[in-house]
Parts: C-alpha cells; structure tokens; sequence
C-alpha cells in the first residue's frame, strides 16, 4: 500500500509541475482569437469601485430566466385561458 501511495503521488506532483509551466497568454495572441482585453492602466481596483458606486441597488428588480422544463411564455398563456 505504501508503494501504491508512492506511485500515485508521483503522478500528482507531475501534473502539478506539468501545468504549472503555463505562460501568460499575451494580448496579441488573444486578438488572434477575437478578444479583447483592456490595458492594465484602464482596470483597477478604482476604477472597478467606481462603475460599482454609481449602480442603483435600492431599486432593482428580479428578473426570472427560463428554465429548460417549462413551456415558452406564449404556450403557458393560452394554456391558462
């Protein structure tokens, strides 16, 4: 069982250092993909604060999504009548 343990912990710790290698995708390479991403200079921690700051959370209203095992609204309505 101790032997065991051994080889399973070597196989963990491979992945672990395997992946850990990864680099920092580049904003040049994400634009070959389509996004976007700001400068560094733009997103702070302030900046984020702010655009929190200015949101109205006194009046708010919850908005229910659909779920997949219930009927469209159109359906549900002419059912009820």
């Amino acid at each position: 069982m101790m032997v065991a343990g051994s080889f399973g912990l070597q196989q963990f710790s491979n992945l672990r250092y395997q992946y850990s290698k990864k680099q920092p995708v580049s904003p040049e390479e994400m634009k070959k993909y389509g996004v976007n991403m700001k400068k560094r200079a733009e997103v702070t921690l302030e900046t984020e604060y702010d655009k929190v700051k200015s949101i109205d959370i006194d009046n708010w209203s919850n908005k229910r999504g659909p779920r997949p095992w219930e009927e469209e609204p159109a359906k549900s309505l002419t059912a009820k009548q």
